[in-house]
């Protein structure tokens, strides 16, 4: 009995849907770009923040903004101020408040650290990101120190000379 050229045939296997980079982790979910404009960016802290179901899935939206935002530790916690987390799609009357303070989450001795060197003159709580981490939603906060107009001007001419220097050595290797 002949082979029918349909029972031959297989179906292609079909590919895994991609996820969503920002889901998954490989891309940050907000990037808080003009922090090291404003401001000298020293030391780095991932902290944990406390959020609301809405809140996460926004964020996985890509509707997370860390323009204005900034950290603050009071009363032996931290807080997340001005951060702005646009509304879920799909949410309802329990939708959350966009620019609520979240609460960070960090080891008591790095509050304490924090503590310590936000006591200083000058220097404040940045967010620097936000991303994914095994599932959980995650914040860099960064200890800063503010700019001067001059300081940003200079920082602007060190890398238009980089830039050009860096050109001028391409064009050279080219020849």
């Amino acid at each position: 009995m002949p082979h029918s050229p349909t029972a031959t045939q297989q179906n292609p296997p079909k590919k895994p849907k991609e996820r969503d980079a920002v889901a998954v982790g490989t891309r940050d979910a907000a990037y808080n770009r003009q922090a090291g404009h404003n401001y000298f960016l020293s030391d780095r802290w991932e902290c944990g923040v406390a959020l609301r179901g809405t809140e996460v899935k926004s964020i996985r939206e890509g509707k997370a903004n860390l323009r204005d935002a900034y950290g603050l530790v009071k009363d032996g916690e931290a807080f997340l101020l001005n951060a702005h987390i646009g509304a879920f799609s799909h949410g309802n009357t329990m939708n959350h408040e966009e620019t609520r303070t979240r609460k960070l989450l960090l080891h008591k001795e790095e509050l304490r650290r924090l503590t310590v060197k936000t006591k200083e003159k000058g220097f404040t709580l940045i967010p620097t990101r936000l991303y994914f981490k095994n599932g959980r939603v995650k914040c860099e906060l960064a200890l800063a120190k503010g700019k001067q107009d001059w300081d940003k001007r200079e920082t602007e001419r060190k890398r238009e000379a980089d830039k050009e220097a860096k050109s001028a050595i391409a064009r050279s290797q080219r020849r």
